[in-house]
């Protein structure tokens, strides 16, 4: 169902966030509101992300326990520079230093309108730059619009928001391949495309310096349907090969290769927030960001994976990652839920087992 806006309500959410009746969820998110985006110049503060998967599945008691052993890994918010208005945002987008400037913005900005008007006006601004910050930011939007749709619009909640889009408008990054001069062959399925992404020539340096040498992706789909539901069956499909593909492929890279799904999940669960007719350039944006990790950090050769102990159960594979403690492990974990069946299982196992523990 949609509103007179074009907006899903509510109840067409793919499985939204329970609400907290512990209220730990606001309580983490107050403890992070202090601290940057960042750490060590570039680096991301996953805290927000991984505190909203552990509150989800159940796992609200160890919260602030997890969050204690991360804390040193926090930076204060950097001070800021000079105001964003309406009239001066152009100059300001991309530049990592006005992180604190871009954080007030929204923060006044959700303040005064509906966080979904705001979103909505944005969503189609930030979607070029969704490489930016290794697609952290975009995740951080999609963990706190799930929890935004799923448990209600509280301060804690809008305000992560804020965070997430000040963040993203800071790092905006354009990636060379959202409108490449040619592209390969079309695939005919996203597991397919995934697999036929070429490699980029040197994969020695950082993911800014690999996305620098991007050039072409596979043509899928072949089409990019202005239907808003096929958008959305694609943008699942997506979401579903790049689990998939972690569980023979995560050891080119085990913690970068995560976003290779995680950050199209994200756009899918931002998707219900969002008027329908932009559904359809966010399935180009997700599928631009996926394949661009994975011509960063894909192996060469895969290797062979078995099924999940029939024994294992999803609670039981998250308990397992919480304890495991590492926030790509727990990120990583809570997308493999969301896609279901034993393959995706499998992937959040093998990402348990490559990532090295945090706890």
């Amino acid at each position: 169902m949609t509103d007179t806006t074009g907006r899903t309500d509510s109840a067409s959410a793919p499985d939204p966030a329970p609400v907290d009746p512990t209220g730990t969820l606001d309580e983490a998110l107050d403890r992070l509101h202090a601290a940057g985006p960042e750490r060590d110049g570039w680096l991301s503060n996953h805290g927000p992300m991984a505190v909203e998967a552990l509150v989800r599945h159940g796992q609200a008691p160890a919260v602030h326990r997890w969050l204690d052993h991360y804390s040193h890994k926090l930076e204060d918010m950097p001070a800021p520079t000079t105001r964003i208005t309406a009239e001066n945002w152009h100059e300001a987008l991309g530049d990592p230093q006005r992180i604190a400037d871009w954080t007030m913005y929204f923060a006044q900005e959700t303040a005064g309108r509906p966080w979904q008007d705001v979103l909505t006006e944005w969503w189609p601004r930030l979607l070029p730059g969704i490489a930016a910050g290794a697609t952290h930011p975009v995740i951080r939007v999609g963990h706190a619009v799930r929890t935004l749709l799923g448990g209600g619009a509280n301060a804690p909640r809008v305000t992560e928001l804020a965070h997430g889009l000040g963040y993203w408008a800071a790092r905006h990054q354009p990636l060379p391949a959202l409108n490449p001069p040619t592209s390969l062959v079309p695939a005919p399925s996203a597991a397919a495309a995934l697999d036929a992404v070429p490699p980029v020539a040197d994969q020695s340096g950082g993911i800014r310096d690999r996305l620098a040498l991007l050039t072409t992706f596979p043509l899928w789909p072949e089409q990019y349907a202005d239907d808003p539901d096929v958008a959305r069956a694609r943008l699942a499909e997506l979401v579903r090969a790049a689990t998939h593909r972690y569980a023979t492929h995560g050891h080119g890279d085990p913690i970068m290769l995560v976003h290779a799904a995680t950050a199209p999940n994200a756009v899918l669960r931002t998707l219900p927030a969002l008027p329908r007719e932009l559904w359809p350039q966010s399935l180009a944006a997700a599928w631009a960001a996926s394949a661009a990790v994975t011509a960063s950090y894909s192996p060469s050769d895969p290797v062979p994976h078995t099924a999940a102990p029939s024994a294992s159960s999803a609670d039981e594979i998250f308990a397992r990652a919480a304890a495991h403690g590492n926030d790509h492990a727990i990120k990583f974990t809570d997308t493999a839920l969301d896609v279901g069946g034993a393959t995706a299982l499998t992937a959040a196992l093998r990402s348990i087992e490559l990532i090295s523990p945090a706890l």
